[in-house]
């Protein structure tokens, strides 16, 4: 079965205005770009809702440390979805400290194939919940560019429904009935990109381990493990090769919903629905090639690959993923590099869908 996504509408207010004055503003200022949304996707049918940005330098007299950002959406879909969430990332002074934090809130009807990389498209089944989620990592220089970070996660699953003798209740699905895990971590970072938006040299590589455990209120005993790592190459007159390495691996007997790896989505497998394949184990490579067109107006190739597994043994090229597609971009903020990212990814599972996002998918 073909999804599409097949219209976008977006209206920046006071365009001309605001584009100068965010080109043109001091480093020290602060820019906000506010405005309404519509679109169709894979996930969520028709959206209409309100997107924000923010970039800004909270000491205004320090320019060499790297552009911070906020951004927040409130969408109502077609799909009777409502999702808002508030994120960014604070560069603290000389970047001694860097904080990264999400908050959010979604009342969200989903759907469902099972668990595992096999799982067959005529399983699928809807199901709805409303979850909180709430994410802080703190991160401290340790030497030259190596920061040391420690990890607050909680997330809150309620009101899940499901059909009764369906796939949750054949494969028994851990949070079925609702749950909450709270979870405390810590990280290891090497970070050399030239830039917080659109990197065009540098790398990146993040270890982290966050533990869930009842002692500190989670309903659910296990760890979770994430391998990131990044690599941007600059090519001829401002291309860039950007390339991605992905690994979420959970620890333990038990690893609820929400908590299990999620094959698709608009950042990584781009054309399978968010979730289309689930697990305990993930890992994925991204590709994409950037190239600047015209003015504002730039362009992106990109392919992903990767698998889903219960154990790490099974995260393998058995039944592989992959996905590809192209897209275009447009600059909110030339100075900062802030895009607007508008991309079409087909996968190989026949479906496909058109994703519009703030920045990089990577």
């Amino acid at each position: 079965m073909r999804t599409f996504s097949i219209f976008i509408f977006l209206c920046l207010f006071k365009v001309n205005a605001l584009l100068a004055f965010m080109d043109t503003s001091a480093a020290k200022k602060n820019n906000l770009a506010v405005f309404p949304i519509i679109a169709r996707s894979i996930e969520t049918g028709w959206a209409f809702g309100i997107v924000n940005s923010l970039t800004f330098r909270p000491f205004k007299h320090d320019t060499s440390t790297r552009t911070s950002s906020l951004q927040g959406i409130g969408i109502y879909t077609s799909n009777k979805q409502l999702i808002t969430v508030l994120n960014g990332t604070t560069y603290f002074k000389k970047e001694h400290y860097v904080l990264n934090y999400q908050i959010s809130y979604s009342k969200f009807p989903d759907k469902f194939w099972g668990l595992g990389k096999y799982a067959d498209h005529s399983q699928m089944e809807n199901y709805s919940f409303r979850q909180f989620y709430f994410y802080a990592h703190l991160q401290r220089k340790i030497i030259g560019h190596f920061f040391g970070g420690g990890i607050l996660e909680q997330q809150r699953v309620m009101d899940v429904s499901y059909k009764q003798g369906g796939i949750f209740d054949q494969q028994q699905i851990v949070g079925r009935n609702g749950y909450r895990v709270m979870g405390m971590g810590a990280s290891i970072t090497y970070d050399t990109r030239n830039h917080a938006f659109v990197p065009n040299k540098g790398s990146y590589a993040q270890i982290s381990l966050t533990h869930f455990n009842p002692i500190i209120g989670s309903d659910y005993l296990y760890s979770n493990l994430i391998i990131d790592a990044k690599k941007y190459i600059r090519l001829y007159k401002n291309q860039v090769l950007a390339m991605r390495t992905y690994g979420f691996f959970n620890l333990g007997k038990e690893i609820p919903l929400r908590s299990q790896a999620s094959l698709g989505g608009a950042n990584e497998m781009r054309g399978y629905y968010d979730g289309r394949y689930k697990d305990n184990n993930m890992i994925l490579a991204m590709l994409e090639y950037r190239l600047p067109l015209y003015r504002r107006f730039g362009a992106a190739f990109f392919c992903s690959g990767g698998n889903v597994g219960n154990t790490l043994s099974e995260v393998n090229f058995d039944a592989f993923k992959f996905c590809y597609g192209s897209g275009i971009r447009f600059a909110l903020n030339r100075k900062e590099k802030l895009n607007i990212r508008i991309d079409y990814g087909f996968s190989i599972s026949r479906s496909n869908g058109l994703y519009i996002q703030i920045g990089e998918a990577f």
